[in-house]
């Protein structure tokens, strides 16, 4: 096992590690970033990795340590920062837990979804300023045949979608690499961004962090936003120009923007994210935290089950997948 020792702890239960031992030897020593290059006697039998968070990148110098690696199982979600060409070279198969990571991102994103959908957000901002019980009367959308934008269908777009649909919501959706009839499928509507935008009581945000997809949302797409609509972001800082975020709801406090995610994280002192009341931040909470983290290695030692028995693998990351991917 190679990540951060609480990650790994997190995510590899004793109830998991009793299972590993029925499919391999399993080394008695952790290894991290810091002392995989002390254990030679490891490294240079090893033929599978379970990690995590904390897994250092599998270059010629990691290789060559492990000369016997076949496969690394990586309870946790993007897999950029470790694969590397000479990995997919040998091959190295790598499996993510990034589905899994989906599911909570999904949970968050519905549950603030939901609560925006009633204003919740600026309600309960203006019970306290004002200390008065007058509820908003008019321009609450609610939950029957409101309209929820889904900003790319990739894991966590599809999952939000899935949560969502047991709701009388009107689904729409952009993402340009996904043909209509598969969007049907998933019971939503393809829309172009700007029409997202313009049509959405809510926003939700979950494109990869790819540079065609740096700051996507700017200022024109979040004055297209109808009275009183929500942006949520549960993808990275990166894809929303943050500058132009703060300008238009600095101007326009009927919005309100739930931000999980900020770029750089967190943002610099004195950043007006911190300053508009009409902005939420969380510290980017909306990943697995807690059991949710071991529910990502349940599912990577499964994978390695079906590794070893040569069955079809369900969390594969191929190299071409790459390019498409946070």
């Amino acid at each position: 096992m190679i990540g951060q020792p609480q990650a790994l702890g997190l995510a590899y239960s004793r109830a998991a590690r009793t299972e590993l031992t029925k499919l391999g030897s399993l080394a008695a020593t952790e290894l991290t970033l810091d002392n995989w290059m002390d254990h030679p006697e490891i490294t240079r039998q090893a033929d599978l990795i379970l990690s995590t968070w904390g897994m250092p990148r599998m270059d010629e110098k990691f290789l060559a340590a492990f000369p016997k690696l076949k496969a690394n199982f990586y309870a946790a979600g993007t897999v950029k920062g470790f694969v590397t060409d000479a990995s997919y070279a040998r091959p190295v198969v790598v499996s993510s837990a990034a589905t899994a990571n989906a599911i909570p991102v999904a949970e968050y994103t519905i549950s603030t979804v939901l609560m925006s959908l009633k204003r919740f957000w600026s309600m309960a901002r203006d019970v306290r300023q004002t200390k008065t019980w007058k509820r908003m009367e008019e321009g609450v959308p609610g939950t029957y045949h409101s309209t929820v934008g889904i900003v790319s269908l990739g894991a966590v777009g599809r999952s939000v979608v899935q949560m969502l649909s047991r709701f009388e919501l009107d689904l729409i959706a952009y993402d340009p690499f996904v043909p209509k009839d598969v969007a049907e499928e998933l019971g939503v509507e393809l829309v172009s961004l700007e029409e997202l935008f313009r049509r959405s009581d809510v926003v939700t945000l979950h494109s990869p962090w790819i540079p065609e997809t740096e700051n996507l949302v700017n200022e024109r797409l979040l004055r297209l936003m109808k009275t009183g609509a929500t942006f949520i972001n549960t993808s990275r800082g990166a894809i929303v120009n943050e500058p132009d975020l703060c300008r238009v709801l600095k101007e326009r406090d009927d919005l309100t923007a739930i931000l999980d995610v900020t770029h750089p994280e967190p943002p610099v002192e004195g950043s007006p994210l911190y300053q508009l009341e009409n902005i939420i931040l969380t510290p980017h909470i909306a990943g697995s935290m807690g059991s949710e983290v071991t529910r990502m290695g349940d599912w990577m030692v499964e994978e390695m089950r079906r590794y070893l028995n040569k069955a079809p693998l369900r969390y594969q990351i191929t190299q071409a997948m790459l390019a498409r991917m946070a």
